[in-house]
């Protein structure tokens, strides 16, 4: 999407990803850019760093009222919303036994937060014939969060959000993608380590963290292109492709682990190749869940992606 005198909001917007998307939509000449987060004061303080085209805003995912009076009140004073990214998400650092609050939490953040933003921002968009979506997602949609089975469940129940919003709503110029980038410099993983979180500890021992920053820059949703995408981190590798429901391809590059070749990620005219994660790779992750003494079950995101086929 060409971003000049676009018109954004974005949950989750006083930290992390949603900090490091607004101010690459500044940079990339957006004419607004509302960040709303629970954390109000965080956002005007990340707004006002951005500069005069960022505001930041008070803002609860999970209370639907809310996310329609931000809707409303953007479009009253900008006159429209080109680009809704629904950012805000929680970890849990729970297995299946985790207290239902904490699977009643993050399914209200992450998957609810994600309905309540397309309810609010699709009318609209589809009166204007135009719009874009952009859900954060995370690796774990489509791959696992070690140690936070309420995290996996809901970033795969929003990975499907997305792809049925975008088969969908199409055809009448909407487009969405999901963006899930895996082990990211961000308060969550911070939080998460603080806590003891297994799935954190993980990413941590690893290395090769991404930046926010970095995962801003890689961020390119495209309106040209009549299929959905998903943005990817430097160590997941594509998952699988869906011909039937309208899946081009998995497609992001960072790091050393997931290649592309010399054009478009979108894929519009040619389709990705991929060069997999070199074994090397492969062994630093599994040699880095071995050092936390880990299981292989309990090390499933240390693995080769193409050993979950």
């Amino acid at each position: 999407m060409n971003l000049t005198d676009r018109v954004a909001v974005i949950t989750g917007g006083a930290g992390g990803i949603g900090a490091a998307l607004g101010r690459r939509f500044v940079a990339e000449g957006a004419a607004a850019v509302v960040l709303a987060d629970l954390d109000a004061a965080a956002a005007r303080a990340v707004a006002e760093g951005i500069g005069p085209v960022a505001h930041g805003v008070a803002l609860d995912v999970t209370d639907e009222a809310q996310v329609r009076a931000l809707v409303d009140q953007t479009e009253r004073r900008y006159g429209r919303i080109d680009l809704f990214c629904a950012n805000a998400g929680v970890t849990t650092g729970g297995g299946v036994d985790a207290p239902d609050a904490d699977w009643d939490r993050a399914w209200r953040v992450n998957v609810l937060g994600h309905v309540h933003s397309a309810r609010a921002a699709l009318p609209a968009m589809l009166r204007r014939g135009q719009g874009y979506l952009l859900f954060t997602c995370s690796a774990a949609g489509v791959l696992t969060a070690v140690g936070d089975a309420p995290y996996t469940a809901t970033k795969h129940a929003a990975v499907g959000l997305a792809e049925w919003l975008a088969i969908t709503y199409r055809d009448a110029g909407v487009r969405v993608s999901a963006l899930c980038p895996q082990g990211v410099d961000t308060p969550m993983l911070a939080g998460g380590l603080a806590e003891g979180h297994l799935g954190a500890r993980v990413v941590a021992a690893s290395g090769a963290i991404l930046t926010p920053d970095q995962v801003a820059d890689a961020t390119h949703p495209c309106t040209s292109c009549r299929q959905p995408m998903v943005f990817a981190g430097h160590d997941f590798a594509a998952p699988r492709r869906r011909n039937d429901s309208g899946w081009a391809a998995v497609a992001a590059v960072l790091g050393a682990g997931l290649r592309y070749e010399g054009f478009e990620v979108c894929g519009c005219s040619r389709e990705p190749k991929f060069r997999p994660r070199t074994r090397a790779q492969v062994r630093v992750r599994r040699r880095a869940a071995g050092r936390l003494g880990l299981s292989e079950a309990e090390a499933l995101a240390a693995r080769d992606p193409s050993d979950l086929a």
